[in-house]
């Protein structure tokens, strides 16, 4: 007899995230010409301890053996609640348990920047980030569900950031391809009831049902409301929304890249006749573009801004320099949009 059906699906889930990998990866060491030892990439979990990830962890450490790949753990203390670092050592102690090695307890400092879930994810992949650089791990699996790419459309959708931020969570993200999501396409029950078959202890965070939290809200109160409005779907439906944004979003940042060359004179600036015959949609990528290349760090570079920088473009009057985050600055002098540091 199989395992329990919620069992192979995540299981199935994470197996096939672990073939890609494994394919980019020997593809890499092949190229590399490196044949002194058997190849056998790192992939690391990351695990607060709750069920999606520690679901997430006992796939891992069932799957990985059986390719050839190495499994290890980081869990992050945040800091942000009394005996956090003690919570931290207990998760390391599970994965070790499920046979993971090498497992790190990473202790971080959140700082306020963004809000208190925005400075929490920063210190939380700042953290990430080294410990793949240190381990020179291949990947980092990462336990987000169905469910969270829907709490994340939309939160995208209140801060009304266009269509790159209705698409939610990539399946594949960071540098290099780093992060990866094998969980997407599942619920958040199937993790959960994953982890009652396999009789894995679960941590329930308490900030996930404290209504401070935007997101906490968002699960509790907001997503419920519209299943009761609006039928059940809702989830499925966003989660195929962010999928459908994404796919939209990724062709148009071609175009714009594409298409960018050709609107800047020959001294590299950009030309206002030229982006003013752009599609607005790919115009604005144009302009988000080169305030970026220009400083403008790109979390705090909002759709209210690149608006603003647009309209020199679109209703000319005469209006002076538009200042942007990072002290940039962009105004029109002679036909020519000059976006630079102030």
């Amino acid at each position: 007899m199989g395992p329990h059906p919620a069992v192979a699906a995540i299981r199935l889930a994470v197996r096939r995230v672990l073939h890609d990998i494994l394919t980019e990866a020997s593809t890499e060491h092949t190229m590399a010409r490196v044949h002194e030892r058997p190849f056998a990439p790192l992939v690391l979990v990351a695990c607060s301890g709750g069920a999606d990830s520690m679901a997430l962890a006992s796939a891992l450490a069932f799957e990985a053996p059986k390719l050839g790949i190495r499994a290890g753990g980081i869990t992050v203390d945040h800091g942000l609640q009394a005996g956090s670092d003690l919570r931290a050592e207990e998760v390391a102690l599970r994965m070790r348990e499920l046979g993971l090695a090498p497992i790190e307890s990473i202790a971080v400092s959140v700082g306020r920047d963004g809000g208190p879930e925005a400075a929490a994810r920063d210190a939380r992949y700042a953290a990430l980030d080294a410990a793949a650089e240190r381990h020179g791990a291949a990947a980092i699996l990462l336990g987000h569900t169905r469910d969270d790419q829907a709490e994340t459309v939309l939160l995208g959708l209140a801060r009304g950031s266009g269509i790159r931020s209705l698409s939610g969570m990539a399946a594949v993200s960071g540098a290099g391809g780093r992060y990866r999501r094998p969980f997407l396409h599942l619920d958040r029950h199937t993790a959960r009831k994953a982890c009652m078959e396999q009789s894995l202890p679960v941590w329930d965070d308490p900030h996930n049902t404290d209504p401070a939290y935007t997101r906490s809200r968002l699960r509790h109160e907001g997503l419920p409301a519209l299943e009761k409005a609006l039928g059940k779907g809702v989830v499925e439906a966003l989660a195929r929304t962010a999928q459908l944004s994404r796919d939209d979003a990724d062709a148009l940042d071609a175009w714009a890249s594409q298409v960018e060359t050709s609107v800047r004179d020959a001294s590299g600036l950009l030309e206002c006749a030229k982006l003013y015959a752009l599609p607005p949609a790919v115009r604005r990528r144009v302009l988000r573009r080169a305030a970026i290349e220009a400083g403008a760090p790109a979390g705090s570079l909002f759709a209210r801004h690149i608006e603003e920088v647009d309209r020199l473009i679109t209703g000319w009057r005469g209006q002076g320099a538009i200042n942007l985050p990072g002290k940039v600055v962009a105004q029109r002098q002679g036909g020519r949009l000059v976006i630079r540091q102030g």
